[in-house]
């Protein structure tokens, strides 16, 4: 990076003590927090990080643009989603050319009828700097739609209505939601979540009908576990609305008759510690996802009314000792099962039991035997695409690899035989024949297999001299899946070879790789990324002076704490949002997610707890050592991993390192966890990390 004649800004130093049960700690840079936003002296001190930021940058403004250019110039300027057909409509989404953001649309009965605009995200965002549509619901009848935006980036949805006959937007808006929407049967009522305006948890289940004072809406129910997710939704068949709450270890399902005026909820099962599950209804059962018994998970069936006796359920699909399931999908006579094995995702088809007509009872199975949607190459991925329908033969999928751009088929069952619908363009000269994929595993000191998935141009040289971007996440069982990315041309191009790190505490490898990474096996995830580091150099992927970390919010804080670990090995760390002092933030019950998480950092009120969060914390860590150069960014309105923890960790470094390498902060002042919205903004701030990537180990080709 040139020489810039920019001082970097140097933060005051005005300490605070941070109390806690086990002794005090001194934050020097506490006073960078500013809930409200407004402070002028942190909005200067942020303003001066982003001007030095942008002078250190200024001779790479150039590749800064051109990525921009390149990334930007691969994406279709119209495009449309593969349609859906619901409730006599086919459902799609469409782009038109220069402009950034969705519109939702519709045909009655035929692609090839008018189409009806449901809602233009252009018009609606003229007015905001920032602008993101959460969730569109429409109506059972087809008439009314529902949705939620989000105009400052913080998850702070405002609810809206508009009527699709006339076109009016009405004029009740409900602020501070969640994005989960249920239409009840009528037609009028519809559930939603309002959010605690301090913490941004959703708490309240309310319903609201059509016509009516939104601050009247009842109060269905009300969260008063604050260490529990709560949301809504309705079940496939319509048939039913549930409410349900989910933490790290534990679920509650509650269900409703979605065409009940009173819509009185059962609980399915009371929520008990370390059983997760989740349900769907299909005739006459519900089928339920368990951990009960089977850390990987197993499908069950049960009565409907009788579903809560455990004695009637059921197995439809058993655990597997290597098989992780993820998610299911409900049909008339089968099952759509998402399974992971060896760290890959691919797609199971089970049949369902028949039942007898005079008792219900499941009686044989009312198809043959398994069948399995498997990829063919080294690292790809599946997922369920949209599949409202029941009775039909035919499942939606989606397939994507580091090399093949993401595809929609639809797979018909008793045939086996696959419909190519789409696959996402990549406008230019792009050939996936050009690039490799792998996938290997790399011993951990423990003697753990740490899958990584690889991917490079396959005139890329292996031998040593290639510069290598490894990124990991590693937290709430989240699993990176390997698929194709846009943007990662540009570096691909250039010669890197990219790599993923399925570090333990994703759940690539079954539940047990989560457990391995997080409360007090947290460190796993940074030894793991450390290993992977050593290994790939060993096998001569990379060149040692090379080498690139990347991680963003959870694994940001990877990154982070593998800057104190390990920090020779890497020439540069990109931390994108990261969470990197964890454990004031696990302290503090006014931060929203703080109370939803301790089962996954731990509850700093323990000792054990408390002192293993403070031995890893980046931001606690600290210390007068060389640092690699380093990237940091933030989102001023950031609900997630709040903007002042990247601000004091770099004001800490800052202060702290003996290395004259670049410590650059880039804070989006209108955008919050997902940086700036819209398809084409978004690539800004990935031109923006590449471009330092690439400054630092010299190419700036």
């Amino acid at each position: 990076m040139a020489e810039s004649q920019a001082k970097p800004p140097i933060a005051a130093v005005r300490p605070r003590a941070i109390h806690s049960p086990f002794g005090e700690r001194i934050d020097p840079y506490y006073w960078l927090r500013d809930d409200s936003r407004t402070d002028p002296d942190v909005l200067a001190y942020l303003s001066a990080e982003n001007a030095y930021r942008r002078d250190a940058m200024a001779a790479v403004a150039p590749l800064e643009s051109r990525l921009f250019d390149e990334m930007v110039g691969r994406v279709p300027q119209e495009d449309l989603s593969v349609p859906c057909f619901k409730q006599g409509y086919w459902y799609y989404v469409r782009y038109e050319a220069g402009r950034e953001h969705p519109i939702f649309a519709r045909r009655p009965v035929s692609m090839s009828a008018p189409e009806q605009i449901l809602i233009d995200a252009n018009e609606l965002a003229a007015a905001h700097d920032y602008y993101q549509i959460g969730a569109l619901e429409v109506s059972p009848d087809a008439r009314m739609l529902a949705y939620c935006e989000d105009t400052i980036g913080r998850r702070e949805y405002q609810l809206r209505f508009k009527d699709l006959a006339t076109g009016e937007t009405l004029s009740t808006v409900i602020e501070d939601v969640e994005t989960d929407l249920a239409w009840a049967n009528d037609n009028r009522t519809l559930l939603y979540v309002g959010k605690d305006p301090e913490t941004l948890l959703g708490i309240h289940v309310k319903k609201h009908r059509l016509g009516t004072d939104a601050r009247e809406d009842e109060l269905l129910f009300e969260q008063t576990d604050r260490s529990f997710y709560t949301g809504v939704s309705k079940s496939k068949s319509d048939r039913f609305i549930f409410i349900h709450m989910e933490k790290t270890l534990s679920s509650e399902w509650r269900y409703a008759r979605a065409d009940d005026p009173a819509l009185e909820f059962r609980i399915f099962l009371a929520h008990e510690l370390e059983h997760e599950y989740q349900i769907e209804d299909a005739g006459p059962w519900f089928v339920i996802r368990s951990n009960w018994r089977a850390a990987n998970f197993r499908l069950f069936c049960a009565p409907i009314g009788a579903a809560s006796d455990r004695a009637a359920w059921r197995e439809l699909v058993p655990h597997r000792e290597a098989g992780f399931i993820h998610d299911f999908e409900v049909f008339d006579r089968f099952l759509a099962v998402v399974v992971r094995e060896g760290g890959l995702r691919r797609i199971l088809v089970t049949p369902l039991p028949a039942t007898t007509e005079e008792t219900g009872a499941a009686t044989a199975l009312s198809a043959p035997g398994e069948i399995w949607i498997d990829g063919d190459e080294p690292a790809f991925t599946m997922d369920l695409g949209d599949n409202p329908s029941m009775d039909t033969s035919r499942i939606r999928y989606t397939y994507s690899s580091p090399t093949t751009p993401t595809t929609t088929y639809d797979y018909d069952v008793p045939s086996g035989e696959r419909v190519l619908l789409k696959r996402e363009a990549v406008v230019g000269d792009f050939d996936p024949a050009h690039y490799r994929s792998e996938f290997l595993f790399v011993s951990a000191d423990d003697g753990a297999r740490i899958p990584v998935s690889l991917v490079y141009r396959r005139d890329t040289a292996l031998d040593g001299t290639a510069p290598l971007l490894l990124y990991a996440y590693g937290a709430y069982g989240l699993c990176v899946d390997p698929v194709f990315s846009n943007s990662r041309l540009s570096l691909l191009d250039r010669g890197f070879v990219c790599a993923t790190a399925h570090v333990r505490g994703g759940q690539e490898m079954g539940r047990a790789w989560y457990d391995g990474g997080r409360v007090r096996q947290k460190r796993h995830s940074f030894t793991d990324f450390i290993d992977v580091t050593r290994e790939l150099l060993t096998r001569r992927y990379a060149a040692s002076d090379a080498v690139v970390a990347m991680g963003g919010s959870a694994g940001g804080l990877l990154a982070g704490a593998v800057a104190n670990m390990a920090p020779q090995l890497y020439r540069a760390i990109v931390a994108q949002v990261p969470f990197v002092d964890v454990l004031t933030t696990m302290l503090d019950e006014s931060v929203p997610l703080t109370t939803n998480e301790y089962d996954e950092w731990g509850n700093p009120a323990q000792r054990a707890d408390y002192e293993y969060l403070l031995a890893y914390s980046p931001y606690d860590n600290v210390c007068a050592q060389a640092y690699p150069a380093m990237l940091v960014t933030t989102g001023l309105w950031d609900s997630q991993v709040q903007y002042y923890e990247p601000v004091k960790w770099v004001a800490k470094l800052r202060a702290m390192k003996t290395d004259d390498h670049p410590l650059l902060l880039h804070v989006e002042m209108d955008a919050g966890h997902g940086g700036k919205a819209g398809r084409f903004e978004h690539y800004r701030e990935i031109a923006l990390e590449f471009a330092f990537v690439l400054d630092q180990l010299g190419r700036r080709d």
